[in-house]
């Protein structure tokens, strides 16, 4: 029998213990965290709107109307107005004949793949994918290639080895640890020229980037057309929790049809979805936030750059700093703690060993002087 007791100590010893801060305010520019209050450079909650008055005026209206729990899945009796018009709304948004619903965003991936993919298919991914998306891949049974990081000779080399069966190509389209993007043109071509699908996971991409952060279809200039799926989640820019499905008809069927993840689960709460239904809406009405966040990265990026710090290449609100070995890495991160910031340290296996770092995640109500202190105190805690 394993030794979980060993095995636990063995990770303490090695940096890679998990352990959880404790939240006691909601999420913002400020936050409470272990009775302490830190700034928080550690949030996917880019543009502010988690604690949003409109939002949670969503929110509670429809808990009177509905209650708390959905109580059935979408094909009971789970599927509210609320859930459909989301779905409709969120289609238009993104320019997709319909979307689909899911839980959250590792369930929408796991019920894609295992939809539409199974044992004699393949599904080829970057190396650098979300957990969620490789899962799905292991899931499905289908064989799962995967090519280095944004290298797209060896993508095409992988789907020249693929001779029998059904071919999905499925890539973050903003890579979550380490902030930059796919090159969605490149991708589009090589699927096209071997009868391949093409999923795309906009995660950290639906909400801050694209003209009213229509995500990076948007932002590339990519049309619908040449990205069959496409999938984003609710619970970082927009504010909420959940993800969606976008895509055809005939896919969006399929997946209510088939994606285990999605027949044999209770529906989200009604008011998640009514109060998705309002972030929508402010990502066009105060578009000041995405531009804000934009200034914040460009000046975080000036200031760092000035510093021998080592940061990754990024133009997203993701903007990782390079450690390498994973205790200095929780050692730095605890200092910025102490020092009243809330910086992440992720490692391995997260991240590929020995680049170990802090990721740090800007928002859209940060402020110049917020920014300035985090780099000096960030240079002081490296060196």
């Amino acid at each position: 029998m394993k030794d979980l007791k060993q095995d636990l100590q063995q990770r303490k010893q090695q940096g890679l213990y998990r352990s959880r801060k404790i939240l006691q305010s909601p999420q913002g520019r400020e936050i409470i965290l272990d009775d302490k209050r830190v700034l928080n450079f550690c949030s996917n909650d880019y543009l502010g709107l988690a604690n949003h008055p409109d939002v949670i005026n969503s929110f509670t209206k429809a808990t009177r109307q509905f209650g708390v729990g959905s109580g059935a899945a979408h094909l009971v009796n789970g599927h509210t107005q609320s859930h459909h018009a989301l779905e409709e709304e969120l289609a238009e948004f993104t320019g997709y004949p319909r979307a689909l619903l899911f839980s959250t965003g590792y369930m929408a991936n796991l019920g894609t793949a295992q939809s539409l993919c199974s044992k004699g298919d393949s599904i080829i991914e970057d190396k650098l994918n979300h957990a969620s998306l490789l899962d799905a891949a292991t899931i499905s049974g289908a064989q799962l290639k995967r090519y280095i990081h944004k290298d797209y000779n060896s993508l095409l080399n992988k789907l020249k080895g693929c001779t029998s069966g059904e071919k999905l190509v499925s890539s973050d389209s903003v890579f979550s640890m380490d902030g930059d993007e796919a090159d969605i043109s490149i991708m589009v071509n090589h699927c096209h020229s071997h009868d391949a699908r093409l999923m795309l996971d906009d995660a950290h991409g639906f909400g801050v980037l694209g003209e009213h952060g229509r995500g990076s279809l948007n932002h590339q200039q990519i049309s619908t057309t040449d990205v069959s799926i496409y999938m984003a989640t609710l619970g970082k820019a927009l504010g909420t929790a959940g993800a969606f499905i976008a895509g055809s008809d005939e896919l969006i069927e399929t997946l209510i049809q088939t994606a285990r993840c999605y027949i044999y689960t209770t529906a989200m709460p009604a008011a998640v979805a009514q109060a998705t239904r309002t972030s929508l809406q402010l990502l066009v009405k105060e578009n000041w936030r995405q531009l804000s966040l934009t200034n914040n990265i460009q000046y975080f990026k000036k200031l760092i750059n000035q510093t021998d710090l080592n940061l990754l290449e990024s133009n997203t609100a993701i903007q990782p700093v390079i450690i390498g070995d994973s205790q200095m890495a929780i050692n730095i991160s605890q200092k910025m703690f102490d020092k009243g910031f809330h910086i992440a340290a992720i490692r391995p296996p997260t991240v590929p060993k020995n680049t170990s770092r802090l990721r740090i995640t800007l928002r859209a109500d940060h402020t110049e002087e917020d920014i300035e202190k985090l780099v000096v105190s960030l240079t002081a805690s490296v060196n």
